[in-house]
Formats: structure tokens, C-alpha cells, sequence
């Protein structure tokens, strides 16, 4: 009994054991090459189980999901000015053709980026030279980017490889070219500045000037104005008193008497040396309550 047990068991590992020299599975993220003594005989692209002949068949995996390849260091491109930028770029590839990627570099992921690599660097290096650095930095920016794509996904379809995206991080100058390029924005800014602010003195001092002439031109306006109504005023004054002064001469001519009185009298401290007989009196002298004429 223990011997037929112990059968069992040694058969079903070395079914367990055959098994798994026989069957692989492929991940929906992967793409995998079947070798039969060192010879591609079938690529399996779909995800599943399948079978091998054990020892006689090997298979390889390939990692078909989204990668990225960065610049290490910012790389140096003329551009149509012949002015030296600094580049920092990445691309986006993946595998589609595992088995083209396979006969290409050996399914060497190292190579591969390589070659993207040097692709885009040709491909900058050739948009660059024919464009002027505002281009390059702003103008024509998506435009290149999309040019580069589209040549490195030509070229890198011949080692199995997609291209998806290629995009320029930053566009810079160099230190030493940057100082020559900001002191020139800056002698132009202060340029600009001062011609600013001449204009803006011109235009003051005009605005100035004018407001002057309107000040000197209401000044004498309002004086001629306030000359004529005093004037009207004196006239019309004249011409009251005169008519009061026909009415009654005698009246009027006591009235000023006593406003002169007033005048004469309103501190007590005022003295003041006449004739008794002046003609200054001649209201203050009464006999009988008529006035003395």
C-alpha cells in the first residue's frame, strides 16, 4: 500500500514537472517568441495558455506597455542664426513587432533606446538648422515636435518598434549667450522706457500749457465779467442816489451829514479840530427844533 502511495505521488510530480516544462501562459501586456533549437518558429501575440515541447523549445517575453526614454544631459544644436541651444527632450515608444524587434537588436531594450535616441538628435539637429531661435523656442515648438515623432517612428518601425510621442522638455541658450541676449533686452527695455517717458514729458508739459492759457483766458473772462457788473452796479447805484437826491436835496443832504457825523464820532477817543462856524456843523446847530439853514 505505502509503496503504491508513494508511486502515486512520485507520478503526479513528475506530471506537475512536465506540466510546467509544457505549458506558459502569455500576459495581455506581453508578446512572446517561441525558439526551437535557437530558431524562431511562432510569436505569440495574443494573451493564453500554450503548449512547448519541453527541452527542446524555449520561450522569450517581451514587454509590449509604454516607456520613456530621457535625455541624460541637455544636448547642444545650432540653429539657422548659428546660435548655440541646450535640449532637453524624451520619447514615449513601446514594442509592436516583437519579432522584428528581436531580429533587429536581440530584444536588447538599451539598444533600442540608442537608436531612438540618435534618431531624434539627427532629426533636432536637422529642424534647428532651419529655424531661427524664437522659432524653436516658441513659434514653430509643436511643429518640430511633431516632425520629430513622425521620423523617429518611421525609422524606428524597422527594429519593431511604435514611436508614440516625442516632446522637447526645455529649449534654453547658453549661460554665456543668455547674459549677451539680457542685456540686450534690457538696453532695449530701458530704451523704450525713456522714450516713454519723453513722450510722456511732451505731452505734459503740453497738457500743462494748455491748461494755463485756459486758466489766464477764465481769469479774464471772470475780471471783465465782475469790471462790467461793477460798473452796472456803480451806475445803477449813481443813478438811485441821484434820482433819491432830486426827489429831496435837503433830506439827502442831511443824510450824508449824519453819516459823516458817524464816521467822524465812532471812537471816543477821536478828536477832531473845526471851526464852530465850519460848515461841518451846520446840522448840529438848531434853534426851536428846525435846523439851521
Amino acid at each position: 500500500m505505502k509503496k503504491h502511495l508513494s508511486g502515486l505521488l512520485t507520478g503526479l510530480l513528475a506530471l506537475l514537472l512536465l506540466s510546467s516544462l509544457t505549458v506558459f501562459t502569455v500576459d495581455q501586456r506581453q508578446r512572446a517568441i517561441v525558439f526551437q533549437l535557437g530558431e524562431i518558429i511562432s510569436v505569440k501575440q495574443q494573451p493564453g495558455l500554450y503548449f512547448k515541447i519541453p527541452l527542446l523549445q524555449n520561450v522569450r517575453y517581451f514587454d509590449t506597455r509604454l516607456r520613456t526614454v530621457n535625455t541624460s544631459e541637455p544636448e547642444r544644436f545650432l540653429t539657422s542664426e548659428k546660435k548655440n541651444v541646450l535640449v532637453d527632450s524624451y520619447v514615449k515608444w513601446r514594442i509592436v513587432d516583437a519579432k522584428q524587434h528581436y531580429v533587429s537588436v536581440g530584444g536588447d531594450e538599451a539598444r533600442a533606446e540608442t537608436r531612438l535616441m540618435q534618431t531624434v538628435n539627427d532629426s533636432l539637429r536637422a529642424e534647428f538648422g532651419k529655424r531661427t531661435v524664437h522659432e524653436v523656442v516658441s513659434g514653430e515648438r509643436d511643429k518640430i515636435m511633431e516632425i520629430l515623432r513622425q521620423k523617429a517612428d518611421l525609422d524606428a518601425r524597422k527594429i519593431g518598434v511604435q514611436v508614440m510621442d516625442v516632446r522637447l522638455k526645455r529649449v534654453d541658450l547658453p549661460q554665456e549667450v543668455s547674459e549677451s541676449v539680457y542685456q540686450r533686452m534690457e538696453a532695449e527695455r530701458k530704451r523704450v522706457a525713456n522714450e516713454l517717458r519723453s513722450q510722456g514729458f511732451a505731452e505734459s508739459e503740453k497738457i500743462r500749457a494748455d491748461a494755463d492759457r485756459q486758466r489766464e483766458v477764465i481769469l479774464a473772462e471772470a475780471y471783465r465779467t465782475a469790471q462790467q457788473t461793477k460798473g452796472e452796479g456803480d451806475a445803477k447805484a449813481s443813478a438811485t442816489y441821484a434820482a433819491a437826491y432830486g426827489q429831496n436835496p435837503e433830506f439827502y443832504s442831511f443824510y450824508r451829514s449824519l453819516e459823516a457825523y458817524r464816521q467822524s464820532f465812532k471812537n471816543k477817543s477821536d478828536v477832531l479840530v473845526l471851526e464852530p462856524t465850519s460848515e461841518f456843523f451846520k446840522y448840529m446847530k438848531s434853534s426851536g427844533g428846525k435846523v439851521a439853514k
